[in-house]
């Protein structure tokens, strides 16, 4: 099923402005909120919905990718670990990255379970992101590929399976927090006293301590490690555009959230085609005769090579249009064209009988070049597939 645009998720304009972005998404979370709406799955996918669209438009990088790429283009959390552009947001994601914005007692102590209760105030540890980046041919571009990518990252502990303890160990109660994560200090000051609010030191705001760590990760949780990672690339991709897959990042200390899989794109050189957009460029080059008298080329093209007719006359710069030979939109609006520009091959080497023939085709009235013709650059020449 297609995705919603995240900007009418939101309710919001294109040019909606960071506060208002906020105001709309904090609406439509308190709207939907697994508390206010329990057992309703609907009202749960909106929920997620909503943080997704949040999650793309109010980082300035992911926003403007996805302006113009649409979601193949949006570096957005993405669902099953393998997916792109959003869509598997779980609920320790969001309240662990949008949290603030319900206020520290979820929405104002109303709620319990996901957005208060006993989650208020403890912390949840976020593994942090990876950026790789990937190779691909013109051929890898237009079909899209599935690429194995050998990671080095940090990966759950197989001893302690990722909690930190070592087996047969228990996990204790803060006794400076007293289970909450957070602890407050009250300090004098010339204008009275002040709260302050912060994570508890002693358990790293976990709320709990580990009786034994673990032995072979030293409590943490994780160990560094190589994984092979399965990246589906969609075709249409361009340089420079930047995947995400949710949750393919470095593993979080002691069960925490993983981070995501950064996947900025790269493009090999071809040998003879050129990238304009979704346009694919050839030059070919002809000999005189054959510009005169006409013949049959073979180019190259991405899926194999083709035979073009090149017509009697044909002068140097003309452009032929293959028409849906050129590469797929990422967002799948179609396909371009492949346009192969002609040039006309002079030789610099001539015998004497061949310079002699060409003194001869010299008096000739069709050899004489025509003035009123006024030769364009190669811009020019096709502006109209550019523009």
């Amino acid at each position: 099923m297609a995705k919603r645009d995240y900007y009418e998720i939101l309710g919001v304009s294109k040019n909606t402005d960071e506060t208002e972005l906020k105001k709309a998404y904090r609406k439509m979370a308190v709207k939907y909120h697994p508390d206010k709406n329990p057992g309703d799955k609907e009202a749960e996918e909106k929920f997620k919905e909503a943080a997704e669209a949040y999650d793309v438009l109010s980082n300035p990088d992911k926003r403007a990718r996805y302006d113009r790429f649409g979601h193949q283009g949006a570096a957005s959390s993405a669902g099953g670990g393998g997916g792109y552009g959003g869509g598997g947001m779980n609920m320790d994601d969001i309240f662990s990255q949008f949290g603030d914005i319900f206020g520290q007692s979820g929405f104002g102590g109303g709620f319990g379970g996901f957005g208060g209760g006993q989650q208020q105030g403890r912390r949840v540890h976020k593994g942090t992101n990876l950026r790789i980046k990937v190779k691909l041919t013109l051929e890898e571009v237009a079909t899209g590929v599935e690429k194995k990518i050998k990671v080095n990252k940090f990966v759950p502990c197989k001893t302690c399976t990722g909690t930190g303890a070592d087996k047969g160990s228990s996990f204790n109660t803060c006794n400076t927090c007293k289970g909450a994560g957070r602890v407050t200090r009250i300090t004098n000051t010339i204008l009275g006293q002040m709260q302050t609010a912060s994570s508890c030191p002693s358990c790293d705001g976990e709320g709990r301590t580990i009786a034994s760590k673990c032995k072979t990760c030293s409590g943490d949780g994780i160990i560094r490690d190589e994984e092979v990672i399965s990246i589906n690339i969609p075709a249409g991709v361009a340089e420079g555009m930047q995947l995400s897959m949710n949750g393919k990042g470095n593993a979080a200390p002691r069960g925490g959230i993983n981070g995501d899989l950064l996947i900025v794109i790269e493009e090999e050189e071809d040998a003879h085609l050129r990238r304009e957009g979704n346009h694919l460029i050839y030059y070919c080059n002809i000999a005189f005769p054959d510009a005169a008298l006409g013949t049959m080329v073979e180019i190259p093209t991405i899926e194999a090579k083709a035979k073009i007719k090149i017509e009697p006359g044909t002068q140097s710069g003309k452009v032929l249009r293959l028409k849906g030979k050129g590469l797929p939109d990422v967002n799948s609006y179609g396909r371009g064209d492949l346009l192969v520009e002609i040039s006309i091959y002079t030789p610099t080497h001539l015998s004497a009988e061949e310079k002699k023939i060409l003194e001869q085709l010299k008096e000739s009235k069709n050899f004489e070049p025509n003035p009123s013709k006024k030769e364009k650059g190669f811009f020019d020449r096709m502006k109209e597939y550019f523009d």
